[in-house]
């Protein structure tokens, strides 16, 4: 086995993302679609997104927010 190999991050749903923004799934899934957002397709054809990547976008965008102000 590789150590420098590292594990991949587990994949939430459009539903388990939208809650974590506070917005409607579809809203995700056109984030998604604009390219704000990189999905994987599972081989129904479903949308994930890495935790870790949703995790790295929502601080950006919290992070922006503050700013704002």
């Amino acid at each position: 086995m590789r150590s420098d190999i590292q594990p991949e991050s587990p994949l939430l749903t459009p539903a388990e993302v939208a809650a974590l923004f506070r917005v409607d799934p579809k809203t995700v899934t056109r984030w998604a679609q604009q390219g704000k957002l990189r999905s994987i397709r599972t081989l129904g054809g479903h949308r994930r997104y890495r935790e870790a990547e949703i995790q790295a976008f929502l601080d950006q965008s919290l992070t922006s927010q503050v700013a704002a102000r």
